[in-house]
């Protein structure tokens, strides 16, 4: 068994930290005697966030999508506390549901610029001090790595890339002494979620087509308390719920005969109808 990754000294960054998932995170990392830089698109969100942690944190405001603002929010870590040792990307969006015929191109980039791009720039600003001092990089992923993204592509399309680049780098830092994490996470009671899922009934809808097993929802709470677990285990993979684990080792098998069944399914086609009308609506991306 590989030796416990010690938080306590530590030095962490987490994107899209001011609430949900990335601030449950942090405050773990907290608890657990890491220093901590609180990154958030709003300054006032991302102080105010630090100031909540147990221990010594820093509140940064930065757009992930921004190369040279992710630089600087590396370069603000290094200087306030000597360097970094763990980086969590976790700054991530949803667009409103609809078809990828249906749904507006600034959105659909949008979703990809912020799921997909925004986490390549956070890990490869932190790599260079992240191979330095043997540390940690934890990309989210999701249960839509493995299951079909109707009605989300953009989403779909971030999250199963981002699991790609998660498991590479796996790999690549093997050689430094360094370690990533993928994170799969279902459906967690966060304000993003409570937004795309449960203020649109058209996307409520199928999720009602789901196993009601599948459909259960954890605090984000127990996200950012298994993030921090599978950081000290440099665990490959963190998947909640956990039932959700038996659906990615068996997804080969499982998932051509479900995307059959969807297919097929009257009510599945139905919602996809009524999806594919909402080129001509308004279509926001969650903040």
């Amino acid at each position: 068994m590989a030796a416990k990754f010690e938080l306590r000294g530590r030095v962490a960054l987490v994107t899209g930290a001011a609430r949900g998932i990335g601030l449950a995170t942090a405050e773990e990392l907290s608890r657990r005697g890491a220093s901590v830089v609180i990154v958030d698109l709003d300054p006032e969100s991302a102080a105010a966030a630090a100031e909540s942690l147990p221990g010594p944190a820093l509140g940064v405001a930065a757009d992930v999508t921004d190369r040279s603002a992710m630089q600087q929010a590396v370069a603000g870590a290094v200087e306030r506390f000597g360097g970094l040792d763990v980086v969590v990307a976790n700054a991530g969006i949803a667009s409103r549901g609809a078809t990828a015929r249906a749904m507006s191109g600034e959105a659909f980039d949008r979703v990809l610029d912020v799921n997909l791009n925004g986490v390549h720039r956070t890990v490869i600003a932190a790599l260079p001090e992240i191979v330095r001092r043997r540390g940690h990089v934890v990309v989210i992923s999701s249960i839509y790595a493995f299951l079909n993204g109707v009605g989300a592509t953009p989403y779909a399309m971030a999250k199963a890339a981002v699991e790609q680049f998660g498991r590479a780098l796996r790999v690549e830092l093997a050689q430094h002494g360094a370690g990533a994490t993928v994170a799969y996470f279902g459906f967690i009671d966060t304000a993003m979620v409570q937004q795309a899922i449960d203020g649109d009934p058209l996307v409520s809808r199928f999720g009602g087509t789901l196993p009601e097993f599948l459909n259960k929802r954890l605090q984000p709470s127990e996200a950012g308390r298994a993030i921090v677990e599978g950081i000290e285990k440099r665990a490959a993979r963190v998947i909640r719920p956990r039932r959700w684990a038996i659906f990615s080792v068996l997804r080969g098998i499982v998932n051509p005969p479900l995307d059959t069944r969807m297919v097929n399914d009257a009510e599945t086609q139905a919602i996809a109808r009524e999806l594919d009308t909402r080129g001509d609506e308004e279509q926001p991306t969650t903040a």
